[in-house]
């Protein structure tokens, strides 16, 4: 009974010791998710202001990527704009250049899927950003867990 209890108290005190977040193998899962929120964050940052920039580039010439008119290209350029930040923060915190482009393809690849869809009817012009940023988010957080170690999670 005492040694139980003592096997009990030194997992209590290993557990206090650790860094809130840290799981028993070392690996925080908090530090995954905010890594997870960065990039998302970076996402966004470059998706407004390089998108912003385009335009501003492309006004001038009368040319525009409308969602509805052009959903194709509208996309095109909203997954390079986003995969420009996310690419540049990765960097950043020291990922190499293969992770870094997995998760490129993470922004592309709904529209592999999206695209047919949208020729054939099935998916309104309009909606396609939409579905692309649904497929998006979940696309990331399966490359992040692919390499789980290299997220801290």
């Amino acid at each position: 009974m005492q040694a139980r209890n003592h096997t009990r108290l030194a997992h209590t005190q290993d557990a206090a010791a650790r860094p809130a977040g840290k799981a028993r193998g070392g690996h925080s899962w908090w530090h995954f998710a905010r890594h997870y929120l960065e990039m998302v964050v970076a996402m966004a940052v470059a998706m407004l202001v390089l998108g912003a920039v385009t335009r501003g580039v492309l006004a001038p010439a009368d040319v525009e990527f409308s969602a509805t008119r052009h959903p194709e290209l509208a996309s095109l350029e909203m997954a390079f704009d986003m995969s420009v930040g996310m690419a540049i923060w990765m960097r950043h915190r020291g990922h190499g250049w293969l992770s870094t482009l997995e998760m490129c393809g993470a922004m592309f690849a709904p529209a592999l899927v999206l695209f047919p869809l949208l020729w054939l009817g099935v998916v309104a012009p309009d909606s396609m950003i939409t579905l692309e940023h649904l497929a998006m988010l979940p696309l990331m957080l399966l490359v992040m867990l692919r390499r789980r170690s290299e997220y801290g999670g």
